[in-house]
């Protein structure tokens, strides 16, 4: 059995940015805040860890309450946004996932910074969701190599046996590499999202695309 485990954003899709653009409009609903935000990075990084930082960014005091609030509102903005957005599947991906869903010796999971309810409702906006069974998320985790252990940990939990170089990591970011190699997992990087194949390669991923558009190059290596 071999176990993909997805990222999302950059490497399944291309939103628009949906959810940067429903946090700031969280911002606004749940704290008044229409100020422009600059250095926080959010390729790469998990919802909390983002969430945290716009929250110290604006001095508003990270009560359990208040995060529970900002985060309601959020998912609920989120599908006006996908709507809205214009975004897409990125190329290939439907094939690539048709085609490892019809073996039965391969399972898909995710392995995301988004929030759980977050990547429901952007892979359901695309219908993907129904594909994936398992993951880690970005409700908890502010570094994603410890969401790379919440989704190894689910994945045991089916697969008990299971071995780490069963276990592919999929993602666009050097935080994908990073996070797959903390759990000892064999790492594919897509150069779908914010950074090109030879900033991909710097950080030494097992295989580096530019994109899928070629489905069959992930099922030969896993097969």
């Amino acid at each position: 059995m071999h176990i993909c485990l997805f990222d999302i954003d950059g490497t399944l899709l291309n939103t628009g940015g949906a959810g940067g653009a429903a946090m700031l409009a969280a911002m606004k609903e749940v704290f008044g805040i229409t100020k422009p935000i600059e250095g926080i990075p959010m390729a790469g990084r998990t919802d909390r860890a983002i969430t945290h930082d716009l929250f110290r960014y604006f001095d508003i005091e990270h009560h359990p309450e208040v995060w529970n609030n900002f985060v309601g509102t959020y998912l609920r903005l989120l599908p006006h946004f996908l709507g809205d957005r214009g975004g897409e599947v990125l190329p290939g991906i439907s094939q690539l996932i048709e085609a490892l869903c019809q073996r039965n010796d391969i399972a898909l999971g995710l392995l995301t910074g988004n929030l759980r309810e977050g990547a429901r409702l952007k892979l359901s906006h695309f219908d993907l969701y129904h594909h994936f069974r398992f993951g880690g998320f970005g409700d908890e985790h502010h570094d994603r190599d410890d969401v790379a252990r919440e989704a190894f940990e689910a994945v045991k939990a089916l697969y008990a046996d299971i071995r780490p170089e069963k276990i592919w990591v999929i993602g666009d970011t050097p935080a994908d590499v990073k996070c797959g190699r903390a759990i000892g997992a064999n790492v594919v990087a897509v150069a779908t999202g914010h950074y090109t194949t030879d900033e991909l390669r710097r950080h030494h991923p097992q295989h580096c695309f530019a994109d899928f558009s070629q489905p069959d190059v992930l099922l030969e290596l896993l097969v």
